[in-house]
């Protein structure tokens, strides 16, 4: 479903400034598959993801979603192949739109709109039914603005926004980051029940390795730009969050690091 093959990014190419982001990394995702991404911070992750996503365009390389090169297919123009949650709440959803019209704006992801939302009685009744899977009591609240919920809500929201059209690729960029511990948990729940209802080939990129270790079908430990930990799913189910540090400390050769040195 997702194919990524030997991506290079480089910023600040000829300065002092230079920056190597992704050294060559190669990555298939089958259809369904659910992966996480972890390491520290300048290991490539977000760069992945803005890749994948279009946000940036690679140095080298080809990404190819469901059989067709989107390498140099701008992030509006791969609208009907990805849906995204992003770490801050506030992005994903119009603030100034209600929740009704925010859904209506997802449901139409990579469709010719006409002049109006034409909400019909059908559509929403369905985004009633969909809503109440969030068990937030939003599927009483359309008419809301969703500048007016809490991060949870709209991150909840986001979430049901970027599967709504049942994208061919989901990427989580950290999407529950920002959250408390109790809605970071719900929306991680929210997030495996989604992935599962709807069948969703996933890349999720987080810091939290017991969230890497407990969601997805597969994870991935990134450091200076390469894949250094490929674990498939029953490999992964005897894996603690001690044998990704070691695994890490091994590979950067550090003493005594900690869950907070690799995560920041």
């Amino acid at each position: 479903m997702l194919e990524i093959s030997d991506v290079t990014k480089t910023f600040f190419g000829g300065t002092v400034n230079e920056r190597t982001a992704l050294a060559g990394v190669s990555l298939t995702l089958a259809p369904g598959e659910f992966v996480t991404v972890i390491g520290s911070n300048g290991a490539g992750k977000s760069t992945l993801l803005n890749i994948v996503a279009g946000k940036l365009r690679p140095d080298g390389g080809s990404v190819t979603i469901a059989g067709k090169d989107v390498t140099r297919l701008a992030d509006h123009q791969r609208a009907a192949y990805i849906g995204r949650v992003f770490q801050d709440p506030m992005a994903g959803t119009a603030p100034q739109m209600t929740i009704e019209e925010n859904l209506a704006m997802a449901d139409g992801r990579g469709r010719a709109r006409g002049l109006r939302w034409g909400v019909t009685k059908a559509r929403r009744e369905r985004f009633v039914a969909e809503l109440a899977t969030l068990e937030l009591g939003l599927e009483d609240r359309l008419g809301a603005k969703v500048g007016m919920l809490s991060g949870g809500q709209r991150q909840a929201l986001s979430l049901l926004m970027a599967t709504f059209s049942e994208p061919k690729i989901l990427l989580l960029d950290e999407h529950t980051a920002a959250l408390d511990p109790q809605r970071a948990a719900l929306v991680s729940r929210l997030t495996a029940e989604a992935v599962h209802r709807h069948h969703l080939t996933t890349l999720m990129v987080t810091h939290n390795m017991e969230q890497a270790l407990r969601l997805g079908t597969r994870l991935l430990m990134m450091h200076e730009g390469r894949v250094i930990l490929d674990l498939d799913a029953e490999t992964k189910s005897r894996t603690s969050v001690a044998d990704l540090l070691h695994e890490f400390e091994k590979i950067k050769g550090g003493a005594g690091l900690d869950d907070r040195t690799l995560l920041q």
